[in-house]
């Protein structure tokens, strides 16, 4: 039995020349903060890494931080900025990653003031509910730039333009190669991504912080400009790269590709009765769809699903193994029972229309055994 893989938002696998080029450089082993000639080749590397990275996203070398994760780089963003600025109030939404959650929580129990934005039930989070929940004390402005369960799509460079006086973050760990984006069209103060995410490695992320921007690092260190302490891989920081120049340089028709796939996928999942979308039907990552199943169990549904070869998710793969319904879903209306029965399906690079169509037929095998 053929697997089909459909789980790509939640990880990517390493693209082969991506892992050819950090072959090329694995022997360079030096400590890139020391000075002699091993530690200096192993900062050529970093450096070198850090140049292409900011020169593709529209930053400046100085402005981009190697982080260990997408998740480190978000909740540096979030409680390295409140800690700067020592007291205040922070705006983010109901639907943002578990790694801002967290950090929203965090934020609460130190004593500043947060307000959690509500989508409607399409997903969407408008600029008017960013200028209404702004108050004077405002420090921080947090709202990702694609969702990773339903992948609806924000405006935030309306959101960066209404922030004013605060800063604006946003996880943009979904968007980055998925979808066009640059710091400087965007406007933001910081941005979260993370390597793993378009067909480079597991393990390294990166916040890009403007310029003039006070950050307390959660790990002391001089480090990554003392924002970030701990010893840098330059070899994962290598493959950041490589795998970020080929994600961009296919993105047009990578797009495209994704977009009659999807399209082919969610027909098929819908016409399946009792099945719903979840998420914007346009404003949407050109890879994912996320149905809600009624009056099937959630739990059968994906081990069938997987039982029969085909892996897909019920959410977030930060939160798997979590009997909880979806925050995301709950948030945009659905009750936790259909919650728990909704699947999301994300495409990639190496989808098929023939594993689109194989992906179709389980499902409905799956439904029909959910639903008995």
């Amino acid at each position: 039995m053929a697997l089909v893989y459909l789980d790509y938002a939640a990880t990517t696998p390493l693209d082969p020349e991506v892992q050819q080029a950090m072959r090329e450089v694995e022997g360079i082993f030096g400590n890139p903060s020391s000075i002699h000639r091993f530690g200096q080749e192993a900062r050529r590397v970093l450096e070198g890494a850090r140049e292409r990275i900011a020169s593709l996203l529209g930053v400046r070398p100085r402005e981009v931080v190697f982080t260990g994760s997408g998740s480190e780089a978000d909740a540096l963003a979030l409680l390295g900025v409140a800690l700067a600025k020592g007291k205040g109030h922070v705006v983010s939404t109901e639907v943002e990653h578990s790694a801002v959650l967290g950090a929203l929580r965090l934020l609460e129990r130190l004593g500043f003031a947060v307000t959690r934005l509500r989508p409607d039930r399409l997903g969407l989070v408008y600029p008017e509910q960013v200028e209404e929940a702004l108050r004077p004390d405002t420090i921080l402005v947090s709202v990702m730039a694609a969702n990773n369960e339903l992948g609806t799509l924000y405006p935030i460079r309306e959101m960066a333009e209404i922030a004013h006086g605060a800063l604006f973050h946003t996880d943009a760990v979904q968007a980055v190669g998925q979808v066009p984006f640059r710091v400087d069209e965007v406007g933001a103060d910081l941005v979260s991504l993370s390597a793993h995410k378009f067909y480079g490695p597991k393990g390294i992320g990166a916040l890009l912080v403007r310029h003039g921007v006070d950050l307390f690092p959660l790990v002391p260190g001089k480090q990554e400009g003392g924002r970030r302490g701990g010893t840098q891989s330059p070899v994962l920081a290598h493959g950041m790269a490589v795998a970020l120049e080929k994600a961009l340089r296919l993105l047009p028709e990578e797009s495209s590709r994704l977009l009659a796939s999807r399209k082919r996928l969610e027909a098929g999942l819908l016409s399946v009765e009792g099945v719903e979308l979840n998420g914007h039907p346009e404003r949407r990552l050109p890879k994912l769809v996320n149905v809600t199943v009624k009056g099937a169990d959630g739990e059968a549904l994906l081990l069938a699903m997987d039982l029969m070869g085909v892996a897909v998710s019920s959410g977030s793969a930060c939160s798997a193994g979590s009997l909880e319904p979806s925050h995301v879903l709950l948030a945009i209306g659905r009750s936790p029972r259909e919650a728990r029965a909704s699947l999301r399906f994300s495409l990639g690079r190496y989808t098929t229309e023939a594993e689109v169509d194989r992906a179709v037929e389980v499902f409905r095998e799956a439904v029909a055994r959910a639903r008995a």
